[in-house]
């Protein structure tokens, strides 16, 4: 009985080296392959028979192996070129998609994790890596901004795509109006001539449009008029009354603000008044009552260098770039960008557990537990790396080392199969 297990130990011990022998070749083969999760053979002992109870007597069991698949252990991160190449720093996957299941929008497209990848559009528009996976994440509003969504499920997600040869425009939505008006012009015997300014916008539609801006002292001290008209329609959008004051400590600065006829009325929270124009609101900042930053009144010059505004014209996609926080922004020729979407890192409480697919990806199983869909950053998922591809987590010396332990071990077990055979052949040859 004792031989008989000792043959079977070794025939076991040389299945469980070919097992080892396999994981081994599979990670120096892939030991260029960006995104790679080494494999990993543990060995464990069998016990069929032994102890005081047998009194001496000894069965070998021999030994079996379990393979593992290290997700959790990444490789190094480098430097591309490609600004849509994909690395997380830390804990987290991306979602992806297959082929085919980047033809449905409604929720339904199975969904894929992988570390890494190097995505770039297709004929179609789609973010695809090398092997063809396509990148899925929430897509934004018109103003860029991404809505809640549901993080227990994948309803929400959707495969990428980018029309090459978009256009976008951002109307204005706020005019910063940091003016010095002279106070020369308010004083007593003075001419009290007008200053005016001209400040650009953009409409909803991308094409740009003109504020004419008129300061007329009232005849007042340290009092002006301020009058706002819409250059293309000719309509006033706004008329106010400023008041600076002349106090030690806060001269020169707004002392009161009011609204002549039906203009929108000046909030003093915020330093600001809503003008609408045509169909679009914009927000001026004319800045808060005894603040500097707005409009101010100092000195005998007028100056208008101050004036800002938000908004970009009508501009073509020249490019797509990912920020740490997962945002997949367009950046256009006219030097704005906006968001298209927002990519979350994939987390489950057990990534050794996630079952391996082809092109370095996974797919959640019963052992991984539940995902859940984090904003990079938070929670313990970490950031997204933009121009950066995850190499692979294989370690050749390591595993150079492992060969040349397996292989002794195998050799070891073929001698105790070898040396069972011989013991075999001197038992036949008593009996006869």
């Amino acid at each position: 009985m004792s031989i008989t297990s000792s043959l079977n130990a070794g025939i076991s011990g040389l299945r469980a080296n070919a097992t080892r022998l396999s994981t081994i070749s599979d990670n120096i083969a892939n030991s260029a392959t960006y995104g790679y999760r080494r494999a990993q053979t543990s060995f464990h002992s069998m016990v069929i028979g032994s102890g005081l109870a047998n009194q001496g007597a000894y069965s070998a069991g021999g030994v079996r192996t379990s393979t593992l698949r290290l997700a959790d252990q990444g490789g190094a991160l480098i430097g591309t070129q490609n600004a849509t190449d994909i690395a997380v720093n830390g804990r987290g996957f991306l979602p992806v998609t297959s082929e085919l299941g980047a033809q449905l929008h409604d929720g339904t497209a199975p969904l894929f994790l992988t570390t890494t990848g190097s995505f770039r559009q297709d004929a179609n528009g789609y973010m695809r890596n090398p092997s063809g996976m396509v990148l899925m994440g929430w897509p934004a509003a018109e103003n860029g901004t991404v809505p809640p969504n549901v993080r227990d499920n994948t309803s929400a997600l959707r495969p990428i795509q980018v029309a090459m040869n978009q256009q976008a425009s951002f109307p204005t939505s706020r005019i910063n109006m940091a003016v010095n008006l002279p106070a020369s012009e308010t004083l007593s015997g003075a001419v009290g001539d007008p200053s005016f300014l001209s400040v650009a916008y953009f409409d909803t539609v991308g094409l740009p449009g003109t504020l004419d801006v008129t300061f007329q002292p009232s005849g007042a001290a340290n009092t002006w008029n301020m009058s706002i008209a819409d250059q293309s329609s000719g309509a006033i959008v706004g008329e106010y009354e400023l008041v600076f004051d002349n106090s030690p400590s806060s001269g020169g600065t707004l002392s009161s603000v009011s609204a002549l006829g039906g203009s929108g009325s000046y909030d003093p929270a915020t330093g600001s008044v809503d003008l609408t124009v045509g169909v679009q609101q914009i927000n001026l900042q004319i800045g808060r009552l005894g603040e500097a930053g707005g409009l101010t009144q100092r000195g005998s010059t007028f100056s208008p260098a101050g004036v800002t505004q938000d908004g970009f014209g009508a501009g073509n996609l020249i490019g797509l770039t990912i920020d740490a926080s997962g945002n997949l922004d367009a950046i256009y020729d006219q030097g704005f960008r906006r968001t298209l979407f927002r990519v979350p890192l994939v987390d489950v409480p057990n990534p050794n557990g996630l079952t391996s697919a082809n092109d370095q990806s996974f797919q959640v199983s019963r052992e991984s537990g539940q995902f859940f869909l984090w904003d990079a950053g938070d929670g313990p998922v970490g950031e997204f790396v933009g121009f950066a591809l995850q190499e692979s987590a294989t370690d050749v010396a390591e595993e150079l080392t492992n060969l040349i332990q397996t292989q002794r071990a195998y050799s070891s077990n073929a001698k105790v199969i070898q040396t069972v055979d011989e013991m075999f052949q001197e038992t036949n040859n008593i009996k006869r």
